[in-house]
This record gives structure tokens, C-alpha cells and sequence, in this order.
């Protein structure tokens, strides 16, 4: 059951701070579906609000995996992102999984040009070449690294290109990029490693679906945009 858990996790927090928030100028709400093995089993939506120069994006997620009848692991999130202009000043996030709880808090300190941030798994500083691994923001593939948006760790990854593709989702067809997101230090146990298949609609500038394996097959699936 730990090593389950600590799986799950790493998958979540599923990826520079300059977020090009006017590419989601016309967003007010993204809907993503989450599902292990093809069931439905939860939800990650994305809020955006506006006032001004500044920018938030409150990011709400919620599972729960049933075994034999039980439930085994259920898990909740609230994060919220915010942006002056297309500079990230700070984040935070509770999570509560199971009964365990997780969190992170974030400012951009002015001074040093650095992120401080502390987080149930890390405390300290990080470049403002990081972005937070959240599915609503594409620079996640433009990056070197990331920074976990349940816990503050901060992750090395590699991006790889893998062709164009069309998949059909919802019943519409999308002309995508199909990419890879993998950990770039590989002697990090395997049950730690990021490890994504991500498929990008660049003309729109939106990821339509991820997708990895461990202990299931999980996808996150792009349902609707207001």
C-alpha cells in the first residue's frame, strides 16, 4: 500500500515561471476527467480569474481507486497560482490523501530572483525556471524542470518529441504532438521517476490528454473548455 501511494503521488504532480498567461486569456475553465484501467474515477479542473495585470488559476483535483469493493486510496486538492503579468509570485496547495496531509507554499522573493518555498517534501530555495506540474500550463514541456505542485519537490525531467498523431477524444477528432516527459536522472528508483506520455494541440495551445503506467493504466483527459 505505501509503495502504491508514493506512486500515485509521484504521477500526479504529474511541470520556466514565465507562463505566457495570455494564451489562456480566453479561459475560464478547464475540465479534465481521470481514469485508471478506462473508469471514470475522478476529476482536475482549472479556474482562471483576472483583475487587471494579475492572473489566478485555482486548480481543484479529486480521485478515489476502489479495490475488491473498498476504497484504498482517495485523494483531494485545492492549489492556487498566481501570476502578475506572466511572472509566477506565488502558489499553494493542500492536499489531504487519505488522511494524510500534504502542502506547499511558494513566493517569488523580488531580491533574490528565486522561488521560496516550503512543502512537506522540501524547503528552500529554486530558480524561476521551474514551473508548477500542473496539465493546464503547455510550458510544462518547454522546461528543464518542475516543481511539484502537491509537495515543493523540485524534479529534473526530459522532454521528447515522438511524432504527430490524431486521436479521437469525446468524440472529436485532434491533430496533436505527441511527447514524452521522463526524469532525467534515471537512478532514481522507478517507482519515484516521472514518466508521461503527453499529446499537445499546438495550434490551440492546450494539452489534450496524459497518460502513464504504474499500478494501472492512468489517463487525464481533456472534456471541456469554458
Amino acid at each position: 500500500m505505501k509503495k502504491f501511494i508514493v506512486i500515485l503521488f509521484v504521477m500526479i504532480s504529474p511541470a520556466i515561471s514565465m507562463a505566457h498567461i495570455g494564451h489562456y486569456n480566453k479561459y475560464n475553465k478547464i475540465e479534465m476527467e481521470i481514469f485508471r484501467n478506462g473508469e471514470l474515477i475522478g476529476y482536475n479542473y482549472y479556474f482562471f480569474e483576472r483583475n487587471g495585470d494579475e492572473t489566478i488559476i485555482t486548480n481543484q483535483f479529486k480521485f478515489s481507486v476502489d479495490l475488491l469493493g473498498a476504497t484504498i486510496f482517495r485523494v483531494e486538492s485545492y492549489g492556487e497560482e498566481k501570476y502578475i503579468k506572466d511572472q509566477l509570485i506565488s502558489y499553494k496547495s493542500k492536499t489531504l490523501q487519505n488522511k494524510k496531509k500534504k502542502f506547499v507554499n511558494l513566493i517569488f522573493n523580488k531580491e533574490s530572483k528565486k522561488f521560496n518555498i516550503e512543502g512537506s517534501s522540501y524547503n528552500g530555495e529554486a530558480s524561476i525556471n521551474n514551473v508548477i506540474g500542473n496539465w493546464w500550463n503547455h510550458k510544462i514541456l518547454q522546461t528543464d524542470t518542475q516543481i511539484s505542485p502537491i509537495s515543493g519537490s523540485i524534479k529534473e525531467q526530459v522532454v521528447t518529441f515522438v511524432g504527430k498523431e490524431k486521436i479521437n477524444q469525446y468524440g472529436k477528432i485532434y491533430e496533436v504532438e505527441h511527447f514524452t516527459l521522463k526524469s532525467k536522472d534515471m537512478s532514481i528508483p522507478k517507482n519515484k521517476r516521472l514518466d508521461f506520455n503527453i499529446w499537445y494541440d499546438r495550434k490551440n495551445l492546450r494539452i489534450i490528454k496524459v497518460s502513464y503506467s504504474r499500478m494501472g493504466d492512468w489517463e487525464y483527459r481533456l472534456k471541456k473548455i469554458d
